[in-house]
């Protein structure tokens, strides 16, 4: 075999391994990606059950109920849609009515189980994904920039 084949077998060994183990890792992340998605979309299109995701929008006015044992109902919204969420634990200091919200979880039965609340975390600070889905629906009212 001359040299330069055996350089091009080499060269196409190794981007055979170099696919493979890129395969591979996909294959294993595919289970802890997260995808994020606003009240409507989940309400207009729910994704498959068991999927883990993220919603994002403003909690909204009036939706926030305490109950015992740390569990707190509340609804986010996009402005057009709103979906409820269920989350227990505590919540960050800086979650109210009105603000940016990021949830994560499952949702099951038309009803967000989150097991992560993020909340903004200050007054010109909204998540990025947050403002890009209110930007969307065609809600956007603020300054601040995603």
């Amino acid at each position: 075999m001359k040299r330069k084949h055996k350089r091009l077998t080499f060269a196409f060994i190794g981007m055979g391994l170099l696919a493979a183990a890129t395969g591979l890792v996909l294959l294993a992340l595919e289970d802890s990606i997260v995808f994020f998605y606003s009240p409507t979309d989940l309400i207009e299109k729910p994704p498959p059950p068991g999927r883990r995701l993220r919603i994002g929008g403003l909690v909204e006015e009036g939706s926030v109920v305490r109950q015992a044992g740390a569990r707190v109902t509340f609804r986010v919204t996009d402005l057009v849609k709103a979906l409820p969420v269920v989350y227990v634990g505590l919540l960050p200091d800086l979650f109210r009515e009105g603000q940016g919200v990021v949830a994560e979880g499952l949702l099951k039965d038309g009803v967000f189980q989150a097991d992560r609340v993020l909340a903004k975390h200050d007054e010109t600070y909204m998540p990025p994904e947050v403002a890009e889905a209110l930007k969307k629906s065609g809600q956007w009212r603020g300054g601040a920039s995603p």
